[in-house]
């Protein structure tokens, strides 16, 4: 039994090394931009909360573009239907204004977490060259993040 799960976890190193050079990383001239945290009540049990964290990426290799990044901390929940797998989730809103050019968009995206945060979510923004504000949201009671960053 031992032999099989060595090889099992050879296999499994060689897979998860071969998945590696796939991810897409910033290049030399990337800069990322945190905003503040949204604090936030979300759905799923009872009582369900906690922080959602935005930030932009951006770099000459992608102009007129901006990616946003968004990632939950731990939202924890007490009650509901799943008391002891609580998971809960909150519709967020990025609302972002090109300041020099007047372009707008939002960007939405139904959180899902639990005890162990979010995975990432990303996306490339249309945001066009120049300075960005952007205003983070969601769709329970909440205190609204901010941010500001330059597209190259």
């Amino acid at each position: 039994m031992g032999r099989w799960m060595s090889l099992f976890a050879r296999a499994a190193a060689i897979g998860s090394a071969a998945l590696i050079p796939l991810a897409a990383a910033p290049g030399a001239g990337a800069t990322t931009t945190d905003f503040t945290q949204t604090q936030t009540l979300a759905n799923g049990a009872l009582i369900c909360g906690g922080n959602i964290r935005v930030w932009a990426t951006t770099s000459p290799d992608w102009p007129d573009k901006a990616i946003l990044n968004m990632q939950s901390g731990p939202l924890i929940g007490f009650g509901g239907p799943y008391p002891f797998a609580p998971v809960c989730n909150v519709p967020v809103n990025v609302d972002w204004r090109n300041l020099d050019t007047g372009a707008t968009g939002r960007w939405s995206v139904n959180v899902v977490a639990g005890m162990y945060g979010s995975i990432q979510y990303a996306l490339y923004q249309p945001t066009g060259t120049g300075h960005i504000t952007a205003t983070v949201t969601t769709g329970s009671l909440n205190i609204p993040g901010h941010g500001d960053f330059t597209v190259p």
